[in-house]
């Protein structure tokens, strides 16, 4: 029975549907990214983010997209994150860990009500609104984020104590202090 979810979204331009390491994607619909290849649809569940790939083709798909790639500044972070801390109390949602990186989030949240889909769709709404109170995106209608993610469906205490462990050291692999977010519960399972 599923406890709890690891989701994990890109901002704009993070992971691309042909990214030559994989994808959920099973199109690509746009001929300026089609151009590097067609969807590379994959079916495992562990992380693709370090499998050797041709990098140069993944930067040259970048540059091919319609808006620079997002990545958000320090006050760009935290202003995602009190977004996200309003959708929370919103929808009555548990975070049991958050990291927002430059250019991707994972988050551990608890199951709900509300199918995990819709809830990554409210964080998300609730982080754009955010930026643009605080007018920190306006960017010409830039998009914010990129497609729907991906989730793993945690099942035991376990699962869930790992995945808090690989989100919260998340900004430490990646040289960045450790995140604290008011939104977040820790995990008592």
């Amino acid at each position: 029975m599923v406890i709890a979810y690891h989701v994990t979204f890109g901002a704009y331009g993070f992971w691309l549907p042909n990214d030559p390491r994989g994808s959920w994607s099973t199109f690509v619909g746009a001929w300026r990214l089609f151009r590097f290849g067609e969807a590379t649809k994959v079916q495992v569940r562990r992380s693709l983010a370090h499998t050797v790939h041709d990098r140069s083709r993944r930067v040259a798909a970048k540059r091919a997209l319609k808006h620079p790639p997002v990545k958000f500044s320090g006050l760009e972070a935290r202003a995602v994150g009190r977004g996200f801390a309003r959708a929370c109390c919103e929808g009555g949602y548990g975070i049991h860990a958050c990291a927002i990186l430059p250019d991707h989030v994972h988050l551990v949240v608890a199951r709900a009500q509300r199918p995990v889909e819709q809830i990554v769709g409210h964080l998300k709404a609730g982080a754009t609104r955010q930026l643009k109170e605080e007018g920190l995106w306006n960017r010409n209608r830039r998009p914010v984020w990129g497609g729907p993610g991906w989730r793993v469906y945690l099942n035991t205490p376990e699962e869930v104590r790992r995945a808090v462990e690989y989100v919260d050291q998340n900004p430490v692999r990646e040289g960045l202090p450790l995140q604290r977010w008011s939104f977040v519960k820790s995990y008592e399972g």
